[in-house]
């Protein structure tokens, strides 16, 4: 083979492999995506992470101590205002109302028996003061004797007695009837603190106790949300927390739903900062509540803090900075140039700017791509 030969050879072969590089190399690391700005509106918000709480935490003591008999819920569980919740042994409570409970009705029947000895006693005693009056006359009139008159005045004081002897048995037997109702209410509040019954609608978050398990009076045995209350009590730096006000907008995103976002509303900003962190906690509640939640999971919380209507916009992800200015690489006549930005407000999806134009076509940067340089040309 002579030697035009191989030189043809070796351009062809350098062409085919220059021609491979400038379609397969060149071109792609100078081949940008382009957007152009938009008009709309731009939400502007501050973010934080928290963990989920609420504003009303039951928890749900043991009023009496004893055995647990029955625990109707568990950890997890939606319980109804007045639920039975747990159910604790009354030991000899049951028989000692019922012995109240009986003594309380003699008293009565003693009563009772008494009034009506009472009542036969002063229809006695009218009898026995005419009796006496009658003696008592005859006896001025000497048409009857001294003894006889005796006769009649010792029954009449008799009686007198009988009714006074009666009537305190019948304040007695009254006296006792009260202490037995006395009785009776203090062993059915006992009964009644055996049984424990759910304060609110809520959820159940924890359980501190197990059937047939001794307790002492104000042993903590159930922990109950109250869901209307739920948030998230995230912490926001000083320096921008005083843009945050009450019933401002927000979204909520649960470590365990990464991929859903909740909407919420600014319930409560706290009063004091953290003299450590320098943070402030605000609580932003759930708008509807998540199924199922956890206590302490771990959330993100953006809230809006304003709108602004009618802006021109730009993905944040198209800004960059440039000799230390900020600003956008534009595309004018195929070529790249750097464009500063007069920035109002951003997101963390998007910036509003006042000195661009809707026809501007913006190159997106991209790191696997030639580094943007004014006057490096962009192929489309």
């Amino acid at each position: 083979m002579n030697k035009s030969i191989k030189y043809l050879i070796t351009i062809v072969i350098i062409t085919l492999l220059g021609t491979l590089f400038y379609n397969k190399v060149y071109i792609p690391k100078t081949t940008f995506e382009m957007v152009s700005p938009k008009i709309g509106d731009l939400s502007v918000s501050i973010g934080g992470i928290g963990n989920v709480g609420a504003k009303d935490i039951y928890s749900i003591t043991a009023q009496t101590g004893g055995k647990v008999l029955a625990i109707n819920t568990d950890i997890g569980e939606w319980v109804k205002k007045g639920d039975l919740l747990v159910v604790m042994d009354g030991v000899d409570l049951p028989g000692q109302l019922e012995v109240a409970k009986a003594i309380l009705q003699k008293s009565k029947y003693d009563i009772k028996a008494s009034q009506d000895e009472l009542t036969n006693l002063e229809a006695q005693k009218r009898l026995l003061k005419i009796t006496y009056n009658r003696y008592a006359r005859l006896k001025e009139q000497k048409f009857a004797s001294q003894a006889e008159y005796d006769k009649a005045k010792a029954e009449l004081d008799s009686i007198n007695a009988n009714i006074s002897a009666t009537k305190a048995r019948i304040g007695s037997a009254e006296a006792g009837a009260k202490v037995s109702e006395k009785n009776i209410d203090v062993i059915e509040a006992k009964i009644a603190r055996l049984k424990v019954f759910a304060p609110v609608d809520g959820y159940v978050i924890e359980k501190s106790i197990e059937i047939a398990q001794n307790v002492l009076p104000s042993t903590p045995v159930l922990k109950i949300v109250d869901t209307k209350t739920l948030w998230v009590e995230t912490k926001i730096d000083e320096r921008i927390s005083s843009s945050i006000k009450l019933g401002q907008s927000a979204t909520i995103t649960l470590r365990s739903q990464p991929n859903k976002q909740y909407k919420g509303i600014v319930k409560r900003v706290n009063a004091m900062s953290d003299a450590v962190t320098l943070e402030r906690e605000i609580d932003v509640a759930f708008v509807k509540i998540p199924k199922p939640f956890y206590i302490n999971e771990q959330a993100e919380v953006s809230i809006n803090i304003k709108t602004l209507s009618d802006v021109l916009k730009i993905p944040a992800k198209v800004v960059v900075q440039n000799g230390g200015k900020l600003g956008v690489w534009i595309v004018e006549d195929g070529y790249a140039n750097f464009k500063t930005i007069e920035k109002m407000a951003q997101n963390e999806n998007e910036v509003a700017v006042k000195n661009l134009t809707k026809n501007m076509s913006i190159l997106v940067p991209n790191a696997s791509k030639k580094p943007l340089k004014d006057g490096m040309k962009i192929h489309l």
